[in-house]
């Protein structure tokens, strides 16, 4: 059966700790693995515009001696003549995987059900499932093991972001905080698949309205955009509403002394972070971007192999 990527918790805490123990092996020796060579040729898709994920997806092809095909809708038949499921069947008869960067969870679906090639969420309005191996990949190398720690996303709950937050780090065992208004909370499935998966990997969820009390004692802080891609017309209200859950050096104090801080970008620094948090020494967005690189080459080489 073919594997796919579409969700944090489409791999078990077992998979996900393999998928990052590759990573550092080929962060190691970035050009030793080489399954696409021949060269294979990976599908990229992209709905949406993007700077990381297009450089680390044609990237790490490239390094895995592939072809990164890369494919805008807007000068293709996806999405307007033709079905998401039909452009799997063509493209799976020619391609060894279809990265797709989109807007709705369902077209990722579709795309999946049947396909005989891995397919891997880019980005969706839902989730957002490489930022995440790439970002646990980063505190690994930080802090070690994953499980036990605790984690606090600050903002939009109802984010991308924050729901694979919710997913990844539970399967990794970790006590994740999601700080946000009530009236952008994640998904009550969401979070209710979330507290199942951090049962059994003995890590826990909780949601606040307090960003205080959500960064109090936590050893990693997390905020991203608070205006994302379709959310333009929000603006407004967005910054009026979230500006409490600002990451600024008084927050970061109430963390743990050595607590990290991520952010996936791009930043609109002011808004959901200061300068002096995501340039400062507790930053590690540098290293969390390049991981993306990693993280995703890792994937790709172990769906290919299952």
């Amino acid at each position: 059966m073919t594997r796919h990527f579409l969700r944090d918790d489409d791999v078990t805490g077992a998979e996900q700790a393999e998928i990052l123990d590759l990573a550092l092996e080929l962060k190691r020796d970035r050009f030793g693995t080489r399954p696409l060579a021949g060269p294979q040729t990976v599908a990229v898709i992209f709905d949406k515009s993007s700077t990381r994920t297009r450089v680390s997806f044609a990237v790490g092809i490239a390094d895995l001696g592939g072809v990164p095909l890369i494919i805008s809708t807007a000068s293709s038949q996806l999405g307007g003549k033709e079905t998401a499921s039909d452009t799997a069947r063509v493209l799976e008869r020619q391609v060894a995987a279809i990265v797709w960067r989109t807007f709705a969870q369902s077209g990722l679906e579709e795309m999946a059900t049947g396909t005989t090639v891995p397919v891997i969420n880019g980005l969706s309005d839902d989730f957002h499932p490489c930022q995440l191996l790439a970002d646990l990949l980063t505190i690994r190398e930080h802090r070690g093991a994953l499980a036990g720690l605790t984690i606090t996303f600050l903002g939009d709950g109802a984010s991308n972001m924050a729901q694979s937050y919710l997913l990844a780090g539970a399967t990794a065992g970790m006590h994740v905080r999601i700080a946000s208004p009530a009236e952008y909370s994640p998904l009550p499935a969401v979070v209710a698949d979330a507290e199942r998966i951090a049962v059994k990997n003995h890590g826990s969820i909780a949601l606040f309205t307090d960003p205080d009390a959500a960064v109090s004692g936590a050893d990693v802080v997390v905020t991203d955009t608070w205006v994302s891609m379709g959310k333009e017309e929000e603006k407004a209200h967005r910054l009026t509403h979230l500006g409490i859950y600002r990451v600024d050096p008084e927050l970061m104090a109430l963390a743990v002394p050595d607590a990290l801080f991520l952010h996936c970008l791009p930043a609109d620094r002011g808004y959901e972070v200061t300068a002096e948090v995501i340039d400062g020494p507790q930053s590690v967005v540098w290293d969390e971007a390049e991981n993306r690189l990693h993280a995703q080459k890792a994937l790709l080489v172990w769906l290919l192999a299952h």
